[in-house]
């Protein structure tokens, strides 16, 4: 691995979904690049996301109107949130960068920096697909948001006015009309938003292995291990080591690590508080019904969508950390909801999951470079949105590496937004 060419190789640490497109979309540009993870690509968060291109899902999780549903989610032991008591002391300080993204004034700021590169995912997406083969895997049918009655609906409005600010489309729907649209919906549920744009992946696993495949096809290289440490000089990175002794020389590294990223941020001086939101689903491979749409059902917090071969249910948000052993009782009450908007959903032939979607408490992810460390970048945070802005994140570290200006203010993205480093 230290041929005389090696040191013009990049290194992308982490084969998610994020990774991988990052990785291809270099490659495409000419520049060699080592994909590198310690598991078989794919199968971390991005082998368990909800396969949902949610353009419309970029509100801050800490915006005011959450702060009143929170008490009472939180002494809901089946609520949509859950904190594990013996975590709390090691959340309490992003707990406290949370509460200061929470101003009225900075959630204007992070609904922009969401809305920026969640209006232009289509089109970076639907070249990578279509340039990896991949376009069938994107489906045409959008996401339909439901609503029980007024109130629900009422609840909910705050988010239907911050797409139609940033131009985003939806049609409302009522009664019979929603239906006929999607027969599977029960009769319970009166209102509805369809949200077009809202489009699913057919299969997330095979989505990232075709892309690998791709990668592959074009002279990238696919290298598994655990990065303990990065080999520097004169400030800045000159090779990734890896736990079994390798040394991969490269004068290039990005780090796509989701939720793990902020222990490899600490090893080149970036501050990252990045927590995990564990989440939950229920693949369903004989559902007993077929859907065409995704429903997401805001009271509810749970979201279904047809993939995998299957159906899927999803959604609930723990804080409990890296480490904490799964709570499938939180998948269980999921289905049971999802069968509340569903009435003739059958639980047969399922399995189970949890993952860690990696959390910043401004919701807005790392994109850039690192501020400590020449020819590091950072790829990381997308919380919900890591399928859904793979394509965009993609171009926009591939044309800071290749010294282009990228189509977007980058300034709400950077790792020194934070305020201090590690060192």
């Amino acid at each position: 691995m230290t041929s005389g060419t090696e040191h013009r190789r990049i290194a992308v640490v982490g084969a998610g979904i994020v990774g991988v497109a990052v990785a291809l979309t270099l490659q495409r540009r000419g520049r060699p690049v080592t994909l590198i993870d310690r598991d078989e690509p794919g199968r971390g968060a991005s082998y368990g996301n909800m396969a949902s291109i949610a353009v419309t899902e970029f509100m801050p999780a800490s915006r005011p109107s959450m702060w009143a549903q929170l008490p009472g989610w939180l002494l809901d032991p089946q609520g949509p949130v859950r904190l594990r008591p013996t975590y709390l002391p090691k959340l309490a300080p992003w707990f406290m960068r949370f509460v200061a993204a929470s101003r009225p004034s900075r959630v204007r700021e992070l609904e922009a920096a969401g809305a920026a590169l969640c209006q232009r995912v289509y089109e970076d997406l639907e070249p990578l697909l279509d340039e990896a083969g991949a376009a069938g895997l994107l489906g045409e049918e959008g996401c339909l948001s439901l609503y029980a009655d007024d109130a629900q609906f009422a609840a909910d409005r705050e988010h239907l006015q911050v797409i139609e600010r940033f131009g985003l489309p939806h049609r409302l729907l009522q009664g019979e009309a929603i239906q006929a649209l999607e027969p599977a919906i029960g009769s319970n549920i009166r209102r509805a938003v369809l949200l077009p744009h809202n489009r699913s992946i057919s299969d997330p696993l095979l989505l990232t292995q075709t892309l690998i495949k791709r990668f592959q096809s074009l002279g990238g290289r696919v290298e598994r291990g655990e990065v303990i440490a990065f080999g520097q000089c004169e400030g800045a990175v000159s090779s990734v080591r890896i736990a079994d002794g390798r040394h991969i020389e490269s004068g290039t590294v990005i780090l796509c690590c989701g939720a793990y990223t902020a222990r490899l941020s600490k090893l080149v001086g970036d501050f990252i508080p990045m927590e995990t939101e564990r989440g939950y689903h229920t693949q369903i491979m004989s559902p007993g019904i077929s859907m065409r749409h995704s429903i997401i059902w805001p009271a509810k917090a749970f979201m279904v969508t047809p993939t995998a071969g299957g159906i899927r249910v999803g959604g609930t948000v723990e804080m409990a950390g890296l480490e904490a052993p799964p709570d499938y009782r939180r998948a269980r009450v999921l289905v049971e909801r999802a069968k509340q908007a569903l009435p003739g959903l059958q639980v047969r032939d399922t399995s189970e999951w949890m993952g860690h979607r990696p959390a910043l408490p401004d919701t807005v992810p790392v994109i850039g470079p690192s501020a400590r460390v020449r020819g590091v970048y950072y790829a990381a945070g997308h919380g919900h949105l890591g399928l859904t802005l793979s394509a965009t994140t993609a171009r926009l570290i591939a044309d800071l590496v290749c010294g282009m200006t990228p189509p977007v203010d980058m300034s709400p993205y950077r790792v020194s937004r934070f305020g201090r480093t590690s060192r």
